[in-house]
């Protein structure tokens, strides 16, 4: 004989339905921020009391031991925001290593750009826009990172030569080449509320005219900034900030003259989300080559559900490594690529591949 379980009653639903009402209304963040320390930190390494050593890795002044995330247990938020306090330290870092040890110069955009109108910067060498032979020109992910990152949790946790560009530009300079540091993750800045935004008291009407004109001036001028940042900030809003290979569909032909040869990292991109034609796939498939994350050797080729160009293993499988991995791979990529450019042969990825196995670095 089995016991049918009773169901509970009208007082048992109603307590069931005043604890969900009132675990809802509970703020977890608000919580947390009851229990921890103030949001304050340093502003140097040394107020970190962490230091880069000669090999590149971050080190605790006293200790030597490598970066700790949880410096205070049980408060991973208040270390979440150290981290990131410390990020924003190591990029300052880093834009002062691309003048100094690589000898780039920093250069506002847009150039005639006046004092009250947006703008960003990027780096580049002093022969950037009158090398005659090559120019690279090197461009981060999204995120975090900024000019002259690939990954801010390899700059902290392994050292500056896998977690950063500064590899790759010094190569680039040896072999002759003009560089260009792109920073599309610095294409926005947060906007501060004036006054013109705050609401505006009951005895507004006992303004001069010609004031609350120039409130609504100002009003105006700030919408109109803060809707470009938007716009940029934000691919997803505008559909033309969606589109990678817009510039190439427009520019077809002057693309190809000028490229020789693109080299992808664990990329994303999908060319079928674009209006790209037959002949831009082709010139894909003939001159990038993307290095993905992968178990197989370096340099193995890996199939792909989208013909869009060869992939071939960058010799990891973890994704923010790609591009230190692939280091060596790519050089010799885009040296095979100018030598068949220069003799009028496209050079075939693929094929390069399976017929050469490079060499370590």
């Amino acid at each position: 004989m089995m016991a049918q379980p009773q169901q509970g009653g009208p007082d048992e639903k109603e307590k069931t339905t005043a604890l969900k009402d009132l675990l809802s209304r509970i703020d977890l963040d608000e919580l947390m921020k009851k229990d921890e320390p103030p949001l304050e930190f340093p502003d140097t390494l040394e107020g970190f009391e962490y230091i880069f050593n000669e090999k590149g890795q971050l080190r605790h002044i006293k200790t030597g031991e490598p970066f700790v995330f949880n410096y205070r247990e049980d408060l991973h938020r208040w270390n979440q925001k150290r981290y990131e306090a410390l990020g924003e330290i190591i990029t300052k870092y880093i834009y002062e290593l691309l003048q100094n040890e690589c000898h780039l110069k920093k250069v506002t955009l847009p150039v005639d750009a006046i004092e009250t109108e947006p703008k960003s910067f990027i780096f580049m060498s002093e022969d950037a826009l009158v090398n005659p032979d090559k120019l690279l020109v090197l461009i981060h992910g999204n995120g975090v990172v900024r000019a002259g990152q690939w990954s801010r949790r390899l700059i902290i946790n392994e050292d500056l030569d896998s977690g950063t560009q500064i590899p790759y530009i010094k190569r680039a300079i040896e072999e002759g080449y003009g560089v260009i540091v792109l920073n599309p993750n610095e294409n926005y800045i947060e906007v501060e509320k004036t006054k013109a935004q705050v609401p505006l008291s009951s005895d507004i009407s006992d303004e001069p005219a010609e004031k609350r004109e120039r409130k609504d001036k100002i009003h105006k001028e700030t919408k109109k900034r803060r809707d470009f940042y938007e716009k940029y900030r934000n691919p997803q809003k505008e559909k033309e900030t969606m589109q990678i290979y817009i510039r190439m569909i427009q520019r077809e032909a002057e693309v190809k003259n000028k490229v020789t040869a693109v080299a992808l990292t664990d990329s994303v991109h999908n060319v079928w989300h674009q209006e790209v034609g037959k002949t831009i796939r082709e010139w894909m498939r003939e001159n990038c080559c993307n290095w993905v994350s992968s178990s197989e050797p370096l340099d193995t080729p890996v199939e792909s559900m989208l013909p869009d160009c060869p992939r071939v293993s960058a010799g990891t499988e973890r994704h923010e490594l790609t591009s230190w991995k692939s280091f060596p791979s790519v050089f010799k990529f885009f040296s095979e690529a100018g030598k068949a450019k220069n003799s009028l042969v496209k050079p075939t990825p693929t094929r390069r591949s399976n017929r050469i196995k490079y060499e370590e670095f």
